[in-house]
């Protein structure tokens, strides 16, 4: 007699077992995601009121007016608020698909139709074995932590691209290129989530990114005037008062410097002497985070010719994180709305048992709220930079600061020699099946 009739009980009651209390958290999940988002959605429609400035102006008025434009077959270069690739004429035209909505109306559904494929890739993500639900749990707790910000931004469009992208590249790189390829045009950073794609299955992404960027980036370049206008748009940016580099202005106001906030391409900068040298500061310290990443997936490579040959479903998804952590952290800017794209992916290295950045993601989330509070909430504040705003944004930066150290670590160990043994997600992934003995 087996263990199951010794005991018993039939031979699948501990699977049955299991999938009760799954099934309990996959309602709340449920019932979570369709209150808070229900929320959101009043609050950005203007029946609910939330506190500090309206954050819904950038849709109703400046994506409005960029639509008007793009509708006559041009971009609007000549608005210094314009700093996206051709891609991004995609989001701002997408509410002319739902023309019985007015303008704004319409975005806010596609961002919530967007931020509900997020948690429908991410719950599909979690189904195999050992692959848990914590990845759809941090999305469907943390990015509502962002407030209105989460549907008053395309952002969370592009995050439910490099969810899919991360998710699906898996086991298709070329998958992981072409979708990584297709974010780098609607907003740059998705191309950072070829960060730990290497070996025959980073060729292969890499070439898929390249093709499908390149390809309708020449078709605009010469089909529609202006399509290349963004790549000199950064160029004349500042400080933006949220960064981590305006925290060393922000205190000098209060020894006697005589710079100012004003709006500034967009958003609200520092003007004065010395904002150049913070801001050069900044660029210098993105160098330093690319030069971090190379010398890091050159050591990967060294130690991968010992054990697996190509990098395991997690270490990808964790290199993606890690970098666009550091490249955020290092910006010139770090905008509330960079937040949502932390939070998906700190989402997707959840849906891994074996991800190591469980503390970074906890610390992003703890960003998350701290980030709702300095904007829109006490937003004037921090552009008076008075002793409330300075501490709050001590606070948000001084976390995503720790954040980005703790995934760096995370990711730099394995690398290092570090690592553990593949387990059955990484021989999975390469077509393996693990001995007895994983």
């Amino acid at each position: 007699m087996d263990e199951a009739g010794t005991a018993g009980r039939p031979a699948g009651f501990p699977a049955a077992a299991r999938a009760v209390p799954r099934a309990g958290l996959l309602a709340g999940l449920l019932a979570s995601w369709v209150l808070t988002r229900a929320v959101l959605l009043l609050v950005v429609s203007g029946v609910l009121d939330f506190p500090g400035p309206d954050v819904t102006s950038d849709v109703s008025v400046i994506y409005r007016d960029w639509y008007d434009v793009l509708r006559q077959g041009v971009f609007p270069s000549g608005d210094v608020a314009w700093q996206y690739p051709p891609g991004a004429a995609l989001a701002v035209l997408a509410p002319a698909a739902l023309p019985f909505l007015g303008y704004a109306p319409a975005f806010f559904v596609l961002a919530c139709a967007a931020d509900l494929a997020v948690l429908c890739l991410l719950l599909y993500g979690g189904r195999p074995p050992g692959r848990p639900l914590r990845g759809a749990w941090v999305w469907t707790a943390g990015a509502p932590l962002l407030g209105p910000t989460l549907y008053a931004r395309y952002d969370v469009m592009v995050t439910a691209v490099a969810v899919a992208a991360l998710l699906a590249g898996a086991r298709r790189p070329r998958v992981l290129g072409a979708l990584a390829g297709f974010g780098a045009l609607l907003k740059v950073w998705p191309v950072l989530l070829l960060t730990g794609a290497r070996a025959a299955a980073g060729r292969r992404a890499w070439t898929a990114a390249a093709v499908t960027a390149a390809v309708p980036v020449a078709l605009c370049a010469a089909l529609v005037p202006g399509a290349l206008s963004f790549l000199g748009a950064q160029g004349g940016r500042g400080t933006e008062v949220e960064s981590v580099g305006a925290l060393v202005l922000h205190v000098a106001r209060h020894l006697g410097w005589r710079g100012e906030v004003q709006l500034h391409y967009g958003s609200m900068e520092f003007i004065g002497p010395h904002v150049g040298a913070v801001s050069a500061g900044a660029q210098a310290l993105t160098a330093a985070a690319f030069g971090w990443l190379l010398w890091w997936r050159l050591r990967s490579r060294r130690t991968a010719r010992h054990q697996v040959p190509s990098p395991a479903p997690h270490t990808v998804a964790d290199a993606a994180f890690t970098a666009v952590l550091l490249f955020t952290v290092t910006s010139r800017v770090i905008s509330p709305q960079y937040l949502v794209w932390l939070v998906g992916l700190g989402a997707v290295c959840g849906t891994f048992a074996r991800s190591r950045m469980r503390l970074p993601v906890g610390l992003v989330l703890a960003a998350a709220f701290v980030t709702v509070l300095e904007f829109p909430v006490y937003f004037g504040n921090v552009v008076a930079s008075d002793l409330l705003g300075v501490t709050l944004l001590f606070l948000r930066n001084g976390l995503l600061v720790a954040a980005a150290v703790s995934a760096a670590r995370g990711l730099w160990r394995p690398a290092a020699g570090g690592g553990q043994p593949a387990l059955p997600e990484q021989t999975a992934a390469h077509g393996r099946q693990p001995s007895p003995a994983s």
